[in-house]
């Protein structure tokens, strides 16, 4: 039989995080009397420095059932890299790994299914959403922008899926040798390879609480994505600067032609709209590049991705 671990990433959850964990513990009781699971299976709560009462209910539930662990971070690291901790520490016990949030947004009744996949031959099982009414208008079609921007830019990615997916032990190790601290897991995942199958739900409202993925999250674990798979945005600074250099030598014949024909009038509208563009095009090729160079900067320092500060085994 094949040992599951559960691993939810917590921040600041108080409110859904003891309903969440029961009725995950549901589920993986369910699969046990099934048999398609060890007894020993169990779920890690990997608290990412909340603030609240997140990591005394965590150590409630691991004193009501030892087979709940939990890790907490000595300060908040990041979702990324919670989900990276939470894969790290059950890799070497765990068979599967299925990760999910702690807001059960994803819908938990589709792990059996994933079991099942996983047991037909799949390393990697990806939960895809179906449905994304329940996301706010723009949450929702920026999220197809973003998916269909990667795609044009070569990047691997499945469309509408998330941080709910189930990794084989074999696929775990394989992702761990990715040693990047700009984490972003859903690029790196489809580079693995291995046979993938998928599982459609419905996402669904949370419980209660609030969303701890701000816009200003959103966006950065975009650029994030964007700049740590693809070199493209480098390569459309060179094309951008040669359009404006052909602009610029069409201005100067266009400019001594006006000139030869003796129409030359000063035009100081112009010459500012020119300011102005060339002024930004430059500006904003300084911060693509300057955002690439502060990657280059974290990955050679090799500062830790996240820090332990208490284990509940």
């Amino acid at each position: 039989m094949t040992k599951l671990m559960i691993i939810v990433p917590a921040y600041n959850e108080q409110e859904v995080l003891k309903s969440s964990i029961e009725r995950l513990w549901q589920i993986e009781n369910e699969l046990k009397q099934s048999q398609q699971i060890t007894m020993d299976s169990g779920i890690l709560i990997v608290d990412d420095g909340s603030a609240d009462q997140t990591w005394p209910i965590i150590e409630q539930l691991h004193q009501k059932q030892p087979a709940i662990s939990g890790l907490r971070f000595s300060r908040n690291f990041g979702h990324q890299a919670a989900l990276l901790a939470g894969l790290t520490t059950a890799v070497w016990d765990a068979d599967v790994m299925i990760t999910i949030d702690a807001d059960l947004q994803d819908d938990p009744e589709k792990i059996p299914a994933m079991i099942e996949q996983y047991q037909a031959g799949c390393e990697i099982v990806y939960g895809v959403r179906s449905d994304r009414q329940t996301d706010s208008w723009f949450k929702r079609n920026t999220a197809e922008l973003f998916y269909g921007l990667m795609h044009k830019m070569g990047v691997t990615m499945i469309p509408d899926s998330a941080d709910f997916r189930l990794l084989s032990n074999r696929a775990v190790h394989a992702l761990l040798k990715y040693s990047e601290r700009g984490l972003f897991l859903r690029g790196l995942v489809p580079q693995l390879g291995f046979q993938t199958g998928r599982v459609e739900y419905r996402r669904t409202p949370r419980l209660a609480g609030k969303t701890k993925y701000s816009l200003k999250k959103m966006v950065g674990l975009a650029l994030n994505g964007i700049t740590s798979l693809t070199s493209i945005p480098l390569r459309l600074i060179f094309w951008l600067g040669m359009l404006a250099c052909m602009l610029a030598i069409g201005m100067g014949i266009f400019t001594l032609t006006v000139h030869l024909l003796g129409k030359a009038m000063q035009g100081w509208s112009s010459l500012m709209l020119s300011l102005w563009f060339i002024g930004g095009v430059q500006l904003m090729s300084i911060g693509v590049i300057g955002e690439y160079l502060s990657k280059v900067l974290v990955e050679v320092k090799h500062r830790p991705r996240f820090i332990v500060d208490q284990h509940l085994k």
